[in-house]
């Protein structure tokens, strides 16, 4: 036993370094995406290149393999929810995985990511398609050359999902929005059939701090630690994190909308309190992070959609909102309000999107991905193949590709195939984990109108944030609710909020 543990500390000690150098890339990732000037752009991918080679290298570096194999036994003797078994484990899998992948295929491919990325920040706002064409082709190559490492797949998407959402596989996803979908069309098409609710006292001029400053209070109320985190600008949202110490957002303020800016902050913000909330006590291990993407987006969901777009919470914070900007709110009734942050409507942008139709963004990003890997669909036809998309399931069609093909950065920053269904499955997870939460705490909505969220973060916190990725997404829904992925409770908290607000028949 003593034996054992020797190799147990030294395994940990391999998988710390590897982790610093995992969490120096992503320092450098959020510098790039907030602060760092274009002409770093070049330096900035070599370096980050660097850092993912010597990190691959440690990795799987034949003594990690030959102690890992030596710990398994070991890992069975212990009990199934311990740390040290549940990282064994999970150091056995990733393991197992990224020895398929050579480290020099690795550096070349976080290279060219960073170069995608910058050249997408600047070819965007400009709408020229054609200046990231070649290098978006690059990355369809790159991606599936990435899958082809993990021959035996039924579809060549399979193993670039299972990176983000261990043990889904493309038809697994293409049946649940399918069944999502049977359920949703009906529902956006009665709720577009009705008066759209007027959104105009969100439109105006809201000033960026004044925006900033309202997001910072309101997610400091949820329990984001300042102190252990910090919010930037950014192209494009999203949260990251460096140690459980340190776990940082960003957001985009739009002074012309108030929504845009204040649901991106909730929303990043579900994801730091997911990664905050990690036991210290898996730091610097694989297990120190969110299980998986949907996982992780059944948070940012949480926090964005069923507590901050909820009339309990606008009860609470919305005579506030009106003292920070009176000039925009001060006559506007609460009712007008929380029906304007609820509108729906189909829209352009995911980010964007209301609650009812952003399935529908998520599915139609999916189908594409799928149809550039098998190579039905040519990289360069990709607008015309969005456009038509759109206009097939939301009956609206962008008029160029900035607010097309070219609105997301997940494509321009990373691989192609498995970027989208943690979205979907994470809407699914929210209502199906907030339905147990308000099992042991049916006061959630009355402790929401006066402002304290602390039971609902203690939940959440106990019941899935601590464990960090010690148990697979499977094991965890389990754990928490006693059965597998579920659309049921999802399905029925859409009814009955949008019942409520748009009539019967919803």
């Amino acid at each position: 036993m003593a034996g054992m543990e020797i190799k147990l500390e030294e395994l940990k000690a391999r998988l710390r370094e590897v982790n610093d150098l995992n969490s120096a890339g992503a320092v450098l990732y959020w510098d790039q995406a907030t602060y760092m000037p274009p002409g770093g752009a070049e330096a900035r991918g070599r370096q980050m290149a660097t850092l993912a080679r010597i990190a691959q290298e440690k990795f799987t570096a034949p003594d990690v393999g030959r102690l890992i194999d030596d710990l398994l036994p070991y890992a069975g003797s212990l009990p199934p929810d311990s740390d040290d078994g549940c990282l064994i484990r999970a150091a056995d899998r990733e393991y197992r995985k990224a020895v398929r992948v050579p480290a020099d295929f690795l550096a070349v491919f976080s290279e060219h990511s960073a170069l995608s990325y910058q050249v997408w920040t600047e070819a965007r706002p400009a709408d020229d398609f054609r200046r990231v064409l070649p290098l978006l082709e690059k990355t369809l190559d790159l991606s599936r050359r990435l899958a082809d490492f993990f021959p035996g797949y039924d579809h060549i998407a399979d193993p670039l999902i299972d990176f983000s959402d261990y043990g889904m596989k493309a038809g697994t996803v293409r049946k649940v929005f399918g069944e999502l979908k049977e359920q949703l069309v009906p529902l956006v098409r009665a709720a577009a059939s009705r008066e759209a609710a007027d959104d105009s006292c969100l439109k105006g001029h809201f000033p960026k701090e004044r925006q900033l400053a309202f997001g910072k209070t309101v997610i400091g109320t949820f329990g984001y630690d300042f102190a252990r985190g910090r919010q930037d600008l950014t192209h494009h949202p999203f949260e990251t994190r460096f140690s459980v110490g340190d776990v940082r957002i960003t957001t985009r303020i739009d002074e012309g909308n108030f929504a845009y800016g204040f649901f991106s902050t909730t929303h990043e913000s579900g994801h730091a309190l997911y990664e905050q909330g990690v036991d210290p006590a898996l730091e610097g291990t694989l297990l120190a992070e969110g299980t998986s993407s949907g996982v992780h987006e059944s948070q940012s969901r949480t926090w964005e959609n069923l507590v901050s777009r909820s009339l309990p919470f606008w009860e609470h914070f919305y005579p506030k909102l009106q003292k920070v900007f009176p000039d925009r709110l001060e006559t506007v009734p609460l009712e007008t309000f929380y029906r304007a942050v609820n509108r729906v409507e189909p829209s352009l942008i995911r980010t964007e999107a209301d609650e009812l139709t952003y399935n529908l963004h998520v599915m139609i990003r999916f189908e594409l991905e799928l149809r550039m890997l098998e190579g039905s669909l040519e990289v360069k036809d990709l607008p015309e193949a969005w456009n038509a998309a759109y206009l097939e399931n939301l009956g609206i069609a962008p008029e160029d590709d900035a607010d097309g093909c070219m609105q997301d950065v997940h494509w321009f920053g990373g691989h192609i195939g498995g970027a989208f269904q943690g979205y979907t499955l994470g809407n699914i997870l929210s209502a199906q984990f907030f339905a147990e939460a308000r099992k042991s705490l049916p006061e959630i909505h009355d402790d929401m109108r006066r402002g304290n969220f602390a039971g609902l973060h203690g939940w959440l916190r106990e019941n899935i944030y601590r464990h960090g990725s010690k148990f697979t997404a499977p094991e965890l829904i389990e754990r928490v609710t006693g059965r597998g992925l579920d659309i049921g409770p999802y399905i029925r908290y859409l009814r009955e909020k949008y019942g409520k607000l748009y009539g019967p028949g919803i």
